[in-house]
């Protein structure tokens, strides 16, 4: 992997804008201050889960598509070495500030994508990516699957969760019907139905078995697979192959 600066490198002439399929909203700097109420994501629990699978006070963890880093700095006091990466600059202004306010010195900024990221020192233990990786079309998440492999250590370890419909074609219909009449109707918090339903038209979930074949493709062994009741979101917990 080549070193480069606390920005994206270069990419070749013919991979995807990321910040452009991001959304104008991520660069609304309205909308990114109150993203962590509207998504309503207590990192805790996965900071529990990671714990769990080894992360610890040596350990270095890269957040893609950190967003305004719930994760990246629930972690932070966990773990040596913290990374949140994401494309857009209002989201990792508010990282940097969080961490200053809080005094963690481990966690680090890059304005980059999946596409663009490229890790600098030791190899990465941990990968960690939470409702991001839908904003790629299905041939850009098996390109950005195989950097994600290329970032760990031999063993290490990749959770993901995400917008992958567990569902046969044949349902797909029912199942987002059903989703679409849970959305929230509360300005400011959850998402409504309008933007989830931009969300499936405009952006790119897909389905589990599509997915998960992209997984073994680049280099991971799926060690553990979770679908939600509603087949709408899935999590995984992969470990990069030898």
């Amino acid at each position: 992997m080549r070193p480069t600066g606390p920005t994206a490198a270069e990419p070749p002439k013919w991979y995807l804008d990321e910040l452009a399929h991001a959304g104008p909203e991520h660069l609304d700097e309205d909308y990114v201050a109150n993203y962590e109420r509207k998504a309503g994501f207590d990192p805790a629990a996965e900071v529990g889960r990671l714990r769990a699978l080894g992360l610890d006070e040596g350990a270095t963890l890269v957040d893609l598509g950190a967003g305004t880093g719930a994760l990246a700095l629930a972690a932070a006091p966990a773990c040596r070495r913290v990374v949140a990466v994401d494309v857009s600059a209002p989201m990792l202004a508010v990282v940097r500030r969080e961490a200053a306010r809080r005094a963690l010195h481990n966690v680090e900024s890059v304005r980059a994508g999946f596409l663009t990221y490229e890790h600098t020192g030791a190899p990465a233990d941990f990968v960690f990516s939470r409702h991001a990786l839908h904003q790629l079309p299905d041939f850009w998440k098996a390109i950005a699957l195989e950097r994600i492999a290329a970032q760990l250590r031999p063993a290490g370890i990749f959770r993901m969760r995400d917008l992958f419909l567990s569902s046969p074609l044949s349902e797909v219909h029912d199942v987002v019907a059903a989703w679409l009449a849970g959305a929230s109707d509360q300005p400011g918090v959850g998402w409504s139905r309008a933007e989830l339903e931009t969300h499936l038209r405009d952006e790119h979930s897909t389905f589990t078995w599509l997915f998960e074949p992209m997984l073994v493709q680049a280099g991971f062994e799926i060690r553990e697979a979770t679908y939600s009741d509603s087949r709408v979101f899935a999590e995984y917990t992969c470990v990069r192959r030898a």
